[in-house]
This record gives C-alpha cells, sequence and structure tokens, in this order.
C-alpha cells in the first residue's frame, strides 16, 4: 500500500505537469469535450485570394469548423461548413451572358431565374419528371484588377435560403 501512494504521487505531477494558464481553485471535468469556437468570418488571403467569407452562425450550420481545400485539378478553392454551405471559387474574368445563354441552351433542365443583378445569378434548376430540383447561384467579385467567380458547389442539393447565404457570404477584402 505504501508503494502505491509515490506511483499515484507521481502520476498525478506527471498528468498535471507544465500546465500553469489554469487558475488557482478552477475545476476541471476531464469528461467534457473542448468546445472551441471557430471564426465566423474566413481570411482566404493563405491562398492568394483577397477575400473573406462570412459565415455566420456556425450552430446555424450544422458544423464545428469549416474547411477549405485548394483543388488542383481544377484550379479552384472550395470552401465547405456541414451541408448547408459549399462554395467554388475561381479566379476568371466572369461571364453572366454566356452563363445565361448556357442556361437557355441546355435541352436536359428547365432553368427559371430567380435573382439577377450585374454581378449575382440565381437560378433553379429542373430536371424533367421531377426528378430533381437545384438552386444555384453565380457571382463575380472584383477585388482591384482581380475577378474571381463564386457559385454554389454545383453537387450539392441547397435549399433557396443557403443558396442566397453564401451568395451574401462572399466580401472583398480591403487591403490595410
Amino acid at each position: 500500500m505504501k508503494a502505491t501512494v509515490p506511483v499515484v504521487l507521481a502520476l498525478g505531477l506527471v498528468a498535471c505537469g507544465g500546465n500553469d494558464t489554469k487558475p488557482e481553485g478552477e475545476v476541471v471535468d476531464s469528461t467534457a469535450t473542448a468546445v472551441t469556437t471557430p471564426p465566423a468570418v474566413l481570411d482566404l488571403g493563405s491562398f492568394d485570394t483577397p477575400l473573406l467569407v462570412e459565415l455566420g452562425d456556425m450552430a446555424t450550420l450544422g458544423v464545428d469548423s469549416p474547411t477549405v481545400k485548394w483543388n488542383e485539378e481544377f484550379g479552384r478553392l472550395e470552401v465547405s461548413a456541414g451541408e448547408h454551405f459549399g462554395l467554388l471559387i475561381t479566379e476568371e474574368p466572369g461571364d453572366l451572358a454566356r452563363l445565361k445563354a448556357d442556361l437557355d441552351r441546355d435541352m436536359l433542365r428547365k432553368h427559371t431565374v430567380l435573382e439577377e443583378t450585374p454581378e449575382k445569378l440565381v437560378y433553379r434548376s429542373q430536371f424533367p419528371d421531377d426528378a430533381g430540383t437545384y438552386i444555384h447561384f453565380y457571382r463575380t467579385v472584383q477585388v482591384g484588377d482581380r475577378t474571381f467567380v463564386v457559385t454554389d458547389a454545383d453537387q450539392v442539393r441547397f435549399n433557396e435560403a443557403d443558396v442566397k447565404r453564401m451568395a451574401a457570404s462572399i466580401k472583398a477584402k480591403v487591403a490595410a
């Protein structure tokens, strides 16, 4: 019994050693999981993209943290946060007129424009026989002499509120 006391004391010191940041008397529940609040705004500057993505409430998106991934094959950034937020960002000149012409020529799906501005198009795509309805957006963002095209992740089905939130989430990063 006397031999186990030093072992328990040594294990306790090893487990608690090196953590001087906790205030005296603080009780820690070792079974609780750490809750971190990720930033509500993503800065894409580390990907040489002068854009900010305002995610809003992470609880609404149902995710702990967003992901940003560079897709080398397609030359785009992919930003996702749960099942209700997914963006594709490419640096290219935007061409809304070409997009609208492509939608008009599409023989498989019927497209309905829901919202149109000089830099944004929100539209509904419907497959025949109610095989599926998708809502998409296409938005251009000018930052200095660079133009970025931001769209929804086209393989995911978003509702109209999701698309409006995503289209409004992109902001140009102001140089400080």
